[in-house]
């Protein structure tokens, strides 16, 4: 480690969210440009690299003494268009409450009227009987009738100063007693949520329905006025949702009306109300190509684009950043303990295995911190003080991903049923490695060659749920072959069979892999079983590096199999256990003639066989 500690508990977590960012100095720089200056931004990365954290940072830099309260009023003119009215923060509430005291005060008033008038109907009978005017019977039924009338007036009333009927202002907004500027995720809202809405009145006719302003109801874009209002996965939302998002920068107000057309809100549309907050959009590469074009360029004019890093260089000051980022998610969860050191190596070793080329830590962090969560529980559930680096190796077990699970049902079925063979060797069979999600997998290919039928020059048959660049990959290879065996594959077919790959094939890591088992095929040279391999291959021979070799080392070593030969630009690559790394040794290569050598069995053909390759490929 760069600095010395004894556990995370020593290492000091910065207040502000803005210095707890990791790994995203561009990110950060430009986002505290933006807060300044009020700039929409739009963040391009992979999950969990900090997108939301940078969005949520840039809301504690805005400034809270711009903030305002926002109230809708009745309208007497015309109650379906409500009035809005804008205060600084902490004063609607006052105001509110002024008037419902005025309310109140009213309220009591014709309360008292409705009692006293109840009194005068049910006096009138006895005055008429004390006078003479009516008999005894009169004026019972005079009494009934009145005290009926008098319920009703009471009644009538009471629905009349009922608090749905109340004509005070509704606190749209309220931002009293508020220490940082609002920040609101509307990642999937629906028009509603994201817009604002009217509530659907079933009573509105009669006079007995709620009165259009308190049933206006503030959407995220008017809750972030003076904040930041946060999109991830923008282009999710619908193009009309765009446009009118895009109305709404632009013009800093939108009115509120109902979003259903079938609905009584809807004939409600109040004045246009404030809505000024700083846009964060948010998304991969295919949101890009879905956004409103307009809504981007308004971005782009106003604003910054920012490509977020999703790996950083593996340097003494990463490695203290990362061992703070560990005490940051200790401090946030609250109830795991904090990590020795060698408990902070290992997450390191993991951000290491995890970032997938050399010299390199992930910043995919919350996936990180998925596991320094799984340890942490771990190590409450054994009742340790500290969480160790033992913790986090029975975690990384634990918290295995989905796609890592379905790799090792898959490898154990193959097992059961012989599809997967890790000793002796086999003519035309090698077992290659491919990645599934975050997890890696024993790839079995087979291949022959057949006379053609039907008279044909002969062609690549390639089976087993192929993507378009496993195709491409498959045809390569072929290409080779061809190239070293000439004429001698005139009027035959090429057979090449991925076995069992339900979950699909793409990318052309198994290049190596289908390029072995054709020449072991075509010259009847067996290939040694205890081999997996991957490697990219070029039209001339030669080996390039791949993604994923650390998970499709581990699947080897889970599955069995003691040798794995890989690229030579991989060499620096691979982060393992350990435990695994007693039980693989690396085999790496530059071409296919440093393949084959090391996968086929030794035998006067295979160094005839390399000879012959040399010379084509020089």
């Amino acid at each position: 480690m760069g600095f010395d500690f004894k556990t995370t508990k020593d290492i000091a977590v910065p207040r502000k969210l803005i210095d707890q960012v990791i790994g995203q100095d561009q990110g950060v720089e430009i986002i505290k440009k933006a807060a300044k200056q009020r700039r929409n931004v739009f963040l391009l990365g992979d999950p969990g690299t900090g997108k939301s954290m940078l969005a949520q940072a840039m809301a504690e830099l805005l400034p809270v003494e711009e903030l305002e309260d926002i109230l809708v009023y009745p309208n007497y003119l015309d109650p379906n268009t409500p009035k809005i009215r804008v205060l600084p923060a902490g004063e609607g509430r006052k105001v509110v409450e002024a008037e419902k005291q005025k309310d109140i005060s009213g309220q009591g008033n014709m309360r008292l009227g409705a009692s006293l008038m109840l009194l005068v109907l049910l006096s009138i009978p006895w005055l008429m009987l004390y006078a003479g005017w009516v008999s005894e019977l009169m004026a019972a039924a005079s009494l009934v009738v009145a005290g009926l009338l008098g319920i009703g007036v009471v009644m009538a009333m009471q629905v009349r100063i009922s608090p749905e009927k109340s004509m005070a202002p509704k606190l749209l907004i309220d931002n009293s007693n508020r220490k940082v500027a609002p920040f609101v995720d509307g990642t999937g809202a629906r028009a509603g949520a994201l817009l604002g809405d009217v509530k659907h009145d079933p009573l509105q006719s009669g006079g007995l329905g709620t009165p259009p302003h308190l049933r206006v109801v503030p959407g995220m874009i008017h809750r972030a006025h003076k904040g930041v209002l946060f999109i991830d996965e923008i282009s999710a939302l619908s193009p009309k949702s765009q446009q009118d998002l895009l109305t709404a920068m632009q013009e800093k107000r939108f009115p509120i009306t109902g979003q259903s057309e079938l609905s009584s809100g809807a004939m409600v549309r109040t004045e246009p109300v404030p809505c000024d907050f700083v846009l964060v959009a948010a998304g991969n590469e295919l949101d890009i190509q879905k956004l409103h074009p307009a809504l981007r360029s308004r971005i782009r004019g106003y604003g910054y684009e920012i490509y977020l890093n999703n790996t950083m260089l593996d340097t003494p000051k990463n490695r203290e950043t990362l061992a703070r980022f560990v005490a940051q998610e200790v401090v946030k969860d609250g109830k795991i303990p904090h990590f020795t050191k060698d408990g902070v190596e290992a997450i390191i070793l993991e951000a290491k295995k995890r970032a997938g080329r050399k010299n390199r830590l992930t910043l995919r962090l919350r996936d990180l911190g998925g596991l320094v969560r799984a340890a942490g529980d771990i190590a409450v559930s054994e009742g340790a003080r500290y969480v160790t680096a033992k913790h986090v190796e029975k975690a990384k077990k634990l918290a295995r991903t989905l796609e890592e699970q379905v790799a090792d049902k898959y490898i154990e079925q193959r097992k059961e049923y012989n599809v997967l063979i890790t000793h002796g060797s086999k003519i035309g069979r090698v077992n290659g490695l491919a990645v599934l999600g975050n997890g890696g997998l024993v790839l079995p290919i087979e291949a022959s060659i057949s006379k053609s039928q039907g008279g044909h020059e002969g062609k690549v048959i390639a089976t087993g749920k192929l993507g378009e660049i496993a195709k491409e990959a498959v045809l390569n290879v072929s290409a080779i072959i061809k190239k070293y065996k000439g004429k001698a594959l005139v009027g035959k077919d090429i057979h090449i069979q991925f076995l069992q790959t339900y979950e699909g094939v793409e990318g052309d890591s198994a290049s190596i892999s289908v390029a072995t088992a054709l020449i072991s095929a075509i010259e009847g040279i067996p290939v040694k079983q205890n081999i997996a391999m991957t490697g990219s291959i070029t039209v001339r021979g030669e080996v390039l590096p791949v993604g994923g070799v650390t998970p499709k080392v581990e699947a080897a070593v889970d599955a069995g199999i003691d040798t794995v030969i890989i690229p030579e630009s991989n060499k620096d690559d691979i982060f393992l256990d350990k435990r695994r790394k007693k039980k693989v040794r690396i085999i790496t290569v530059s071409n296919i003639v440093d393949v084959v050598d090391a996968a086929l069995v030794n035998s006067k053909k295979k160094k005839q066989l390399l000879k012959t390759l040399k010379k084509v490929l020089e």
